[in-house]
């Protein structure tokens, strides 16, 4: 069911604590490496509950300009063909995803970026459930074809990897000024019926192709990927979600993701 922007629910009030009307930045140039003395700055931020069944979540400005830029240099020349995982968990490439990714070391400002995707779940999500910051990117006719989050092969939801996956954020790191496409598409959601969404909503597209969020830079989109089923949490279909190819220009994305449990240290953010 798709909502327009509202008051939180009571299970979201922890978030609701961390979030007010405005979004505080730093206009200083950012370091090349994280310094010694660095602090996670002030943020603060509104949000648009966009789906409460299931959750989904809008966030401008979830990472401020400099972490942005920061996140863009310790990235560069890192990238690799990206994988997936197939039926028996294993990781391979495939023609259903062919950009670019890689894992971010923790460092402080990484370590900043961590810290605000636990506290927006509440105070209940430890860091030993994250798993290290992936950073994506994306350049011409370059996608991920509909896919989910959530596991469903069993050697990836072990106890060793916490379970399967039970929160995604995708964050819009960096965008070209000219990126044509590039946006994220929920083919399964409800197309939104305020015209206040069409800002971050491409509302040009059909209804039957579902929700596609336009790639802004610096804003992320969260959603809960499991559910309660009969015997216990599940992986909610409904968060099948696509990168769209783009047609021109080019994107950095991140994706930030919570297991349901600990992960093995080996494993975890911050391990390395």
């Amino acid at each position: 069911m798709v909502t327009k922007s509202a008051l939180l629910p009571a299970s979201l009030l922890a978030l609701s604590a961390l979030c007010s009307a405005s979004t505080s930045t730093s206009s200083s140039s950012p370091p090349q490496q994280p310094q010694q003395n660095y602090t996670c700055p002030e943020h603060l931020y509104n949000v648009q509950i966009f789906s409460e069944d299931p959750l989904i979540i809008y966030i401008p400005s979830f990472i401020t300009a400099e972490e942005a830029e920061h996140l863009q240099s310790i990235s560069d020349g890192r990238f690799s063909a990206s994988q997936v995982a197939d039926s028996s968990g294993q990781q391979q490439l495939a023609k259903t995803r062919n950009s670019q990714s890689t894992s971010l070391e923790s460092d402080r400002v990484v370590r900043c970026i961590e810290e605000r995707a636990l506290q927006f779940q509440g105070y209940d999500v430890k860091m030993e459930q994250l798993e290290p910051l992936q950073a994506v990117s994306y350049s011409l006719n370059q996608n991920y074809a509909p896919h989910t989050d959530w596991f469903t092969s069993a050697t990836q939801t072990t106890a060793e990897y916490g379970g399967n996956r039970a929160t995604s954020f995708f964050v819009y790191v960096a965008t070209s000024e000219d990126i044509v496409g590039g946006g994220t598409q929920f083919p399964l959601l409800d197309a939104p019926n305020n015209e206040k969404w069409c800002d971050v909503v491409n509302c040009d597209a059909g209804w039957d192709e579902g929700v596609t969020f336009r790639p802004i830079a610096r804003n992320a989109v969260f959603w809960k990927n499991l559910k309660k089923g009969a015997k216990g949490m599940v992986g909610d279909r409904r968060t099948l979600h696509a990168g769209l190819p783009v047609q021109r220009g080019s994107k950095l994305g991140m994706n930030i993701w919570t297991r349901e449990r600990e992960l093995d240290s080996k494993f975890r953010a911050g391990s390395a």
